[in-house]
This record gives C-alpha cells, sequence and structure tokens, in this order.
C-alpha cells in the first residue's frame, strides 16, 4: 500500500476511534480478505448458520450475558419468584461478575408486563447530576466535554432504587432472598470468562490510577486471567447492607456515607442531599406499528424511540424482497439510522427540563416525511435533524418471562466499561460515568444542569402482537442499541428468523453521527461498520453508493430474548455468540 493511502486508512481509523463510544475496541479499515461466510455448523437442524438451538420450555426463562447470572435468576423462579424476583438477583448477580458492564454504581431502565392486569409498566432508573455542579466547573477547568473518567463524570446511581421499585410492586421475595446467591458467589468468588475477561485486561491501566479500583479489581496488579477465580468481599458487603437495611442503606445509610466521604475527597460534587433526593419514575412506554406487531421502548432521557423513528421509515419498503444483508438493505437501514441519530441529538434530553416532541417524532406522519428524505442511490453525508412538528422549525441486558407469563425485559449500566474507572472506597464497585453525557452548551436541551438525569443510551424493548406479550429482548452496546433493536426486528419479522437465528446474523453498525453531548457529525457522513459474514457483493455495492466499509470487531453489543409461543404454551429463549451468555429454561 502506498504512503497516501496508508495516510487515508490512518485517517479514517482515527477519525472512527473518536465517533465510538466503545472506546477499548479495535477499528480497522475494511480489507477484502477479512471477508467469510455465516459460519457452518454440523448441525442437523435446519439453518446451519445458527449457533445454538433455541432454548424452549414451558415454564420459565432467564436470558443474560452471564451462565450464572442466568442460573441465579432460574433458581429464583424454581424457588416460586416471578419474572421480578428473578431479573433482580440476575441484576447483582451480573454486578458481580460483570463488572465493567454493570453494577449498583449505576443505572437502571425496565418495561415489565403484569399478565394479571394485562398491563405494560415503563421503569427510568435513571440518576440524576449532584445538586452543586453546573457549567462553569467545566469553564473554569477549560474543558468543552465532560471527562470519560473520574468524579466529574459521576451521576447519581439508580440501579438499587430501581431494584426496590420493581421488587415492590411486582415482586413476591425481599432483598435477604434476592441477595443471598450474589452474596455467597461474591465471597466464595467465580471464574473470569472469555469475552468478560478480555474486556476486564483492557481496562487494567484506568484502573491501576486509582488505589481502590485497583485494590478491589487488580489482585496482585493485574486483570485477572481467564480461568481465574475472582472474589469481591467488599461488594458483599455492599449486597449485605441492602439485604439488612433495603434501599436506604445505599441513599442514606453507610453505602452512601462511603461514597460522599470518598467524592469530597476526592474532587467529586456529591452530597448526601443527592443520594437522599434521589428516585426513579414509572412511565409510560411509547410505541409504533411495524407489519402487525406493536414495538415498545421508553422515552427520552433514553435513546429508545430512536429503533421506533427507524421502523416508521423502513415499513415504507418490503425489506424482505431486498434480501438479509443486500446492499439495497443494508442501505435503507443506515440511512434511516442518521435520520434519526440526527434528531437523537438535538431533541433526546431529560423531559422535566424542557418539554420535549416525542410524540410527534415517533408519529407515522413524521415518518413519512423522514422517507422522503431517503436517497436510494446515494449515501447522505448532511444529515441535519428533522422537524417533528411538521413546520418550519459497557452494559447489560436480561429477559426475564415466568411459569404465569410476567416478562422482564431489564438492562442496565456503568456506561464505559467499569464506568468511570472509580471505585469510591470499600464498597466494592465503580461509579457510572454517565455525566459525561451532557452537553456543555448553554443553549443544548442535554446541557448540564444541577439535579438533572443526562441523555442515557441504554433501552430495554418489548413486542406485543394483537395486545398479548410476543418478544421480551433487548441488546446492549452503546449507539449500537437502536441499531441492534432495529436489526433484529427485521431479521423475525421481515425475514423469517427464529430468536437464535435473529441474533446469530451478521450485524452493521454505522458511526458517526452527531450526538447530544454536541459533538457534531462526521462532515463525510461516518462509517458503516461490517461484520464479517455480510457478502462482499454487498460490500461493493455499498461502497459505490458512497459508503465508507470499516471493521470494528467487538462492538456490535450483546443480545437476548424470550419469544412468548401462545399457541403451544411455550417459551423461546435465545443469547449470543458475541458475549458470555446463556438462556435457560424449565
Amino acid at each position: 500500500m502506498s504512503r497516501s493511502r496508508w495516510a487515508v486508512a490512518l485517517r479514517a481509523l482515527l477519525i472512527l476511534i473518536a465517533w465510538s463510544t466503545w472506546m477499548s475496541e479495535d477499528f480497522s479499515p475494511f480489507d477484502p480478505s477479512e471477508t467469510a461466510e455465516a459460519g457452518q455448523y454440523d448441525r442437523p437442524a435446519k439453518n446451519p448458520h445458527q449457533s445454538r438451538s433455541v432454548v424452549i420450555a414451558k415454564h420459565g426463562i432467564v436470558a443474560t450475558s452471564h451462565p450464572l447470572a442466568a442460573q441465579a435468576g432460574l433458581d429464583i423462579l424454581k424457588k416460586g419468584g416471578n419474572a421480578a424476583d428473578a431479573a433482580i438477583t440476575a441484576s447483582a448477580m451480573l454486578g458481580l461478575v460483570e463488572p465493567m458492564s454493570c453494577g449498583i454504581g449505576g443505572d437502571v431502565f425496565v418495561i415489565y408486563w403484569d399478565n394479571k392486569t394485562k398491563t405494560l409498566y415503563g421503569l427510568n432508573g435513571s440518576g440524576r447530576s449532584p445538586h452543586s455542579i453546573s457549567r462553569k466547573v467545566f469553564q473554569d477547568k477549560g474543558l468543552d466535554e465532560i471527562p470519560i473518567n473520574g468524579p466529574l463524570s459521576w451521576s447519581v446511581p439508580g440501579c438499587v432504587d430501581g431494584w426496590e421499585m420493581v421488587r415492590k410492586r411486582f415482586g413476591t421475595l425481599g432483598f435477604k432472598d434476592l441477595l443471598a446467591d450474589p452474596i455467597k458467589t461474591a465471597q466464595e468468588g467465580f471464574p473470569v470468562s472469555e469475552i468478560i475477561g478480555r474486556s476486564w485486561a483492557g481496562s487494567r491501566a484506568a484502573l491501576a490510577e486509582w488505589a481502590d479500583s485497583a485494590r478491589t479489581y487488580l489482585p496482585n496488579g493485574q486483570a485477572p486471567r481467564v480461568g481465574q477465580i475472582f472474589t469481591n468481599p467488599d461488594l458483599a458487603w455492599s449486597y449485605r447492607q441492602i439485604a439488612e437495611h433495603g434501599r436506604e442503606a445505599f441513599y442514606t445509610g453507610e453505602v452512601a456515607s462511603r461514597i460522599v466521604d470518598f467524592s469530597k475527597d476526592n474532587g467529586g460534587f456529591f452530597s448526601m442531599k443527592d443520594f437522599a433526593d434521589h428516585h426513579g419514575d414509572w412511565i409510560d412506554p411509547v410505541s409504533t406499528s411495524y407489519r402487525g406487531h406493536d414495538i415498545w421502548e421508553l422515552p427520552p432521557n433514553g435513546q429508545g424511540i430512536a429503533a421506533l423513528q427507524m421502523l416508521n421509515v423502513l415499513e415504507h419498503h418490503d425489506i424482505k424482497s431486498l434480501g438479509h444483508n443486500s446492499a439495497e438493505h443494508i442501505h435503507l437501514f443506515v440511512e434511516a439510522k442518521k435520520l434519526a441519530f440526527a434528531d437523537r441529538a438535538r431533541f433526546y434530553a431529560d423531559p422535566d427540563f424542557g418539554k420535549l416532541p416525542t410524540s410527534e417524532l415517533i408519529s407515522k406522519e413524521y415518518g413519512r416525511k423522514q422517507n422522503a428524505r431517503v436517497d436510494l442511490e446515494r449515501a447522505a453525508t448532511d444529515v441535519p435533524s428533522g422537524d417533528p412538528k411538521l413546520e418550519h422549525g459497557d452494559t447489560v441486558y436480561l429477559t426475564v418471562v415466568d411459569k404465569d407469563r410476567n416478562c422482564c425485559s431489564f438492562i442496565q449500566s456503568n456506561y464505559h466499561g467499569f464506568g468511570s474507572k472509580v471505585v469510591p472506597g470499600k464498597v466494592g464497585f465503580c461509579l457510572q460515568n454517565r455525566g459525561q453525557l451532557f452537553a456543555l452548551d448553554d443553549k443544548h436541551l442535554n446541557r448540564l444542569e444541577p439535579h438533572k438525569r443526562p441523555f442515557h443510551t441504554i433501552i430495554p424493548a418489548f413486542v406485543t402482537r394483537d395486545g398479548k406479550p410476543w418478544l421480551c429482548f433487548g441488546l446492549m452496546g452503546g449507539d449500537m442499541q437502536p441499531q441492534g433493536h432495529v436489526q433484529v426486528l427485521m431479521n423475525i419479522i421481515d425475514f423469517g428468523m427464529n430468536v437464535q437465528q435473529a441474533g446469530d446474523a451478521a450485524r452493521i453498525r454505522h458511526i458517526g453521527s452527531a450526538t447530544p453531548t454536541g459533538r457534531p457529525a462526521d462532515a463525510k457522513g461516518g462509517f458503516v461498520a461490517l461484520e464479517t459474514a455480510v457478502p462482499i457483493e454487498s460490500i461493493q455495492s455499498l461502497q459505490r453508493l458512497g459508503h465508507r466499509i470499516v471493521r470494528a470487531p467487538g462492538s456490535f453489543g450483546g443480545y437476548q430474548a424470550i419469544r412468548i409461543d401462545h399457541e403451544n404454551g411455550v417459551l423461546h429463549g435465545a443469547t449470543e455468540p458475541r458475549k458470555d451468555g446463556a438462556a435457560v429454561g424449565y
């Protein structure tokens, strides 16, 4: 390769890295020699590209990104707990075994189907910024963005309060029962799994900068190796506090005191008032229809409605006839994503701090207007936000369905791997860095203000059909999440895949849209990252349409799903090979 071509490739790589929210992943320009056929498996089943069989069970299924968490949740179901109970236990176990992705230092969002009342509920369990922080703090430091790591990126963790809200409204068991297995495992230890071990090692240098982080997560100064037994007695202590004293232990008790004391000593802005004032909110999920299915997401401050906006564009096209991962299919998907994410950058924020045009953004009329902006012959490079009023103008997902067909779509996150990288004293968990997702622009809807929720990336999803629960699913991974939701739904609804095939199929990720933090869009339209099983013919056609193709291994999310088969009275569960997960049932 000539020096000039190397320079172009290097520039593309640097831009891609700057745009990615997956700061620790590897990105590279597209190399045609890396293209491969979808994996072939010597399976007697119908589809040789499917990595494993669908898990089919009668009574209940738990699907998570780690087998120990899935098994812990299943044990709760077998003991008589319901979907809410099992989700909390699985969540607590994930905070132990997958600490870079989630934990009680982060936030949680839930969509819950209560089968007794036939009602769908939404929970926004995201935390708010400190009362005493302001944009001036960053202006005085000469910063135009909030740092990714350290106490300046903190917002109050909403996870434990979210557990309590779900448990109190829907659960049947107390915290002593729900946290017993995670406490025991934290004390006795567990073996580190493959994908998690790789991610853990990538955060070693950043964790080493904080004494309590290193003491907690770097035994002997190193990230634990795959297969090595890891213990976390400090997290066991925090879990015991919650088991014995409830959510108050975290927000007004000893756990909060340790966090606030650490914050005062290390340049943070937390006070006991910040924790005492925290509360999650029960909210109404919002939906759009797609080919006879009702797709449910949560409204902002999250990004779930971006998936609904994309579907409202894509429904105007015969996706099935285009062929899965054809150039035409991928092009339409990417262009719909660009339109939705331009709106995401402008309009998604905390609704308590201004009226947001949510209903207008997900309306069918607006979808028709946005679809008219799609050029079928050329990739868009300049994608401003639309006019929704029609005027001028590192995460885990888990899902549980129980014997009574209560359904829990549950997602939690620290944001980046190990969040802020800071363990605030002897508590056994890192605090999230969600505050990094505020904008510092005085005129932006998502601007940093005291006691405000930042824009959020984590989103659970749910599908009903004919008024009945049909699919409980989600996909972790920053801005990949709404993109992944849409791809899974197209795979199942348009291409007729089962829940396992829908997760195994090669994915697409567009990178380079403007962000709600105020970062502008890439002037050349960004990049399209493709997994290696996307056909070379599709890639070549996409390049002719003006798309810049790159590789982004490890950045295509992690999916779990449970489909409710009402005809046969069974459940279909799935997880995927991009994570260490498992779907288990009984």
